[in-house]
């Protein structure tokens, strides 16, 4: 099993900038693997392919266009 290491990391909200303390997970190449929010009132943004957070009063939809403007419309992996 490939070893994986947990880093604590602090985020913020990708629609409001709001701070969010992360426990982020990488594998032993740094490729991303997951995240837990562990500050209330956030959540993860998931298929995001890297480690973003948003508070949870933001809509879906919200969530989106801030991902959107940010990285670009987000594509899934054809491999």
């Amino acid at each position: 099993m490939p070893e994986t290491r947990a880093k604590s990391e602090m985020h913020g909200c990708i629609v409001c900038g709001k701070l969010y303390q992360l426990l982020a997970v990488y594998d032993a190449d740094g490729k991303y693997i997951g995240v837990k929010v562990m500050s209330a009132g956030g959540r993860e943004v998931k298929d995001a392919g890297r480690p973003l957070v948003a508070c949870e009063r933001h809509s879906r939809e919200d969530v989106e266009r801030a991902v959107a403007r940010v990285y670009g419309r987000q594509e899934p992996d054809e491999d």
